[in-house]
């Protein structure tokens, strides 16, 4: 059998920055261990697939994210490009597209040429630095630490961000999901990377689930809604968060960079 399969650069407007994401329409679900197949022989961040739903009184695709090793239950950058292939690319005729996923119903709305995700706040619990954390960030003390969902160390300027190198079999057994390290950014508001080898992903290039706790955090201390928050990976990415009550909306631009058609 074949299937359709596209590859979109989320949080960027330029192909070859942002994160990567291969996405699949299906018709029917396929069985899990080829889906997760798929995605370990894609070996990005995250691969989405998406089927319609029959019932759309509440959603109207049902959308699952594979990293190469596991299936997550919240992904931004899989979300952007999914809902950008449908708004740009495919036969889809409406501005707001509706995803029932592991995360609740995830809603997507075209705006202009970008796509705001609505996504639910996750904010952290402040914490004592776990002990070798220092060490593992390549000598970098934090200067302060959250538990959410996923662990966040909180760095003195982007310079520390971006001199960050990770020890990542030390994160790789820290309780939660990876490591997040941010700071106040120096041409924008929030800078940020995202660890994850617990998941298969050393770095992962631009991380919108991450922002569901870096936002929350940022609101309070810089006392504005709204933030340009950049993920200075390699790779590097955009988003325009804004805080609204228990949900994070993020905005950003995903490009078409490839399709085909798979084998399975």
């Amino acid at each position: 059998m074949t299937y359709p399969i596209y590859q979109l650069d989320a949080f960027t407007d330029r192909v070859f920055t942002g994160n990567p994401a291969a996405v699949m329409p299906l018709d029917t679900w396929l069985p899990d261990e080829t889906l997760q197949a798929i995605a370990m022989e894609n070996n990005l961040s995250e691969t989405a697939f998406y089927v319609p739903l029959a019932d759309t009184r509440n959603a109207d695709f049902h959308l699952r994210w594979f990293t190469p090793e596991i299936e997550v239950d919240l992904c931004g950058h899989a979300t952007l490009a999914s809902a950008a292939l449908l708004f740009d690319h495919l036969d889809y005729d409406r501005d707001v597209v509706r995803f029932q996923t592991l995360s609740g119903v995830l809603t997507a709305t075209a705006q202009g040429n970008r796509v705001e995700l609505d996504f639910p706040s996750r904010p952290g619990t402040a914490t004592r630095v776990p002990d070798g954390l220092a060490a593992a960030l390549g000598g970098i003390e934090p200067v302060g630490f959250l538990r959410a969902h996923k662990n966040m160390a909180i760095l003195m300027n982007e310079e520390e961000v971006r001199a960050v190198v990770p020890d990542l079999n030390f994160i790789a057994g820290m309780e939660g999901d990876g490591l997040i390290v941010t700071a106040k950014g120096d041409e924008c508001d929030v800078a940020s990377r995202y660890f994850a080898p617990h998941a298969g992903i050393p770095e992962d290039p631009v991380t919108g689930s991450a922002h569901c706790t870096i936002v929350p955090y940022w609101v309070e201390r810089l006392g504005k809604m709204q933030l340009h928050c950049r993920q200075v990976s390699a790779r590097g990415g955009s988003l325009y968060c804004e805080a609204a009550g228990d949900r994070i909306r993020i905005s950003g631009r995903a490009l078409l960079y490839m399709k085909g058609e798979i084998y399975v």
